[in-house]
């Protein structure tokens, strides 16, 4: 096949994805507001370097008159990254994946208003742990302002409440276009807590999980959905059975049990028991099933309450069971189906891969059977097809630096990508 100079700039940019080793190089782009669709001037951009377990500033600048600016950097091209715009306190970010050159930022004006967000649903995962019942919730977060704005409070502009005696283990959020990222609580008292993100236009994700006795295998809790949700399902595992007023059953995922909760107008709260047990999810099973909901989306946000380092979920949390993490992972990749009602997105191993390859089938010749395709519409498609792939390898490399991959995985998707990209260059 002939590759265009297009394409082969493309296919260049991609090989330097697989590059190990860090090059100078120059990042240009533009911060613009949202809310207004006016560049931002005079506004702090900085450069973030993805490491394990954070992020680390490598470079930062100004923007012009304009809204642009220009940083320099010999760690570009060394690893995925992100760029930071400053704005009124907040931060917002634009992933910059290797080979990549150029970012455009969009902030938004800010918010303190509750009713700028609804909340459609929220999915709540159990899984029993012995003694204890490992919980985890899920809500879809959505921002649909017109003019949009983001919505941010200092102080905690997002409250949660805890079932009675449970232990708090983590509070993450994601917005449109991040990753889960941990989040500071701010103690109400009585169970409550609050955390400040600032929740942009599109669908963002809050993202708890605790901890509560489960003497005798049995607990009766009593759960919370005081934020307007319009359903709530409730996850639990084979061997467990679940009862409450007007609980539904809602069939089965991923070998899971699934109720719904019907929730009408001004209800808060509701009880359920729940009793027996299960066995342990199995990490494999679990990661499959729900690594990208997790992990698989791009650029981080930063916790905005106490200006403490980002730190990315699940990561290596040394200070929470190993099940407790298996269960979120498992839950998020559930959540991504349940809360969102979009389309099932699979673990980036098996259908981060097969997407790339269903988007790249056309372009093959042995498989494109419309004689009248030109030439011209099978480069466009390849270079689509080389924009996804190179977002898969984003998020693989991504998923590396946050050692939420291990390396066994990491080798066997890298290669994956790396055929496919061979089977694209012989057309």
């Amino acid at each position: 096949m002939n590759l265009s100079p297009r394409l082969i700039l493309a296919l260049l940019g991609l090989t330097m994805a697989f590059g190990d080793v860090a090059q100078a190089g120059t990042v240009k782009g533009k911060v613009t507001n949202g809310t207004t669709g006016k560049p931002v001037p005079s506004t702090d951009v900085v450069l973030l370097a993805l490491q394990q377990g954070g992020m680390q500033p490598v470079a930062n600048t100004k923007t012009d008159a304009h809204g642009q600016f220009t940083i320099d950097s010999p760690t570009v091209n060394g690893g995925p990254m992100l760029v930071r715009a400053i704005y009124k306190g907040v931060n917002f970010h634009q992933q910059l994946p290797p080979g990549r050159d150029s970012a455009e930022v969009t902030v938004y004006d800010l918010s303190s208003d509750a009713k700028t967000v609804s909340v459609p649903s929220h999915l709540i995962i159990f899984q029993p742990n012995g003694a204890m019942l490992t919980v985890a919730e899920q809500m879809l977060v959505r921002n649909e302002t017109k003019p949009p704005v983001a919505f941010f409070r200092t102080d905690g502009n997002f409250q949660v409440t805890l079932p009675e005696k449970a232990e708090l283990k983590q509070i993450a959020a994601a917005g449109p276009a991040g990753m889960p990222v941990s989040q500071t609580p701010i103690e109400l008292g009585k169970d409550k807590y609050a955390f400040a993100f600032a929740f942009r236009p599109g669908d963002s994700e809050v993202r708890l999980a605790y901890e509560l006795p489960y003497i005798g295998d049995a607990a009766t809790i009593k759960l919370t959905a005081s934020h307007g949700e319009q359903r709530v399902i409730l996850v639990v595992p084979p061997g467990v059975t679940v009862t409450g007023e007007h609980l539904n059953s809602a069939g089965q995922e991923q070998g899971m049990n699934l109720f719904e909760f019907p929730v009408s107008a001004g209800a808060s709260s509701f009880t359920v028991k729940l009793s027996g047990t299960a066995a342990p999810p199995q990490e494999s099973g679990a990661s499959g099933a729900g690594a990208q909901g997790a992990n698989g989306r791009l650029g981080g946000e930063e916790n905005q309450g106490g200006g403490v380092p980002i730190q990315v979920v699940p990561g290596r949390l040394d200070s929470m069971l190993v099940p407790v993490i298996i269960i979120l992972v498992l839950g998020f990749g559930l959540g991504g189906y349940f809360l969102s009602r979009k389309t099932v997105v699979v673990n980036a191993g098996a259908g981060g891969a097969a997407v790339a390859a269903s988007q790249i089938a056309p372009v093959k010749g042995n498989q494109t059977t419309t004689s009248s395709v030109s030439m011209d519409t099978l480069d466009q498609q390849a270079a689509t097809s080389l924009d996804g792939l190179k977002d898969l390898i984003f998020k693989l490399e991504l998923r590396k630096q946050a050692g939420t991959i291990s390396d066994e995985e990491y080798a066997s998707e890298r290669a994956r990508a790396e055929k496919i990209l061979r089977d694209l260059v012989r057309g």
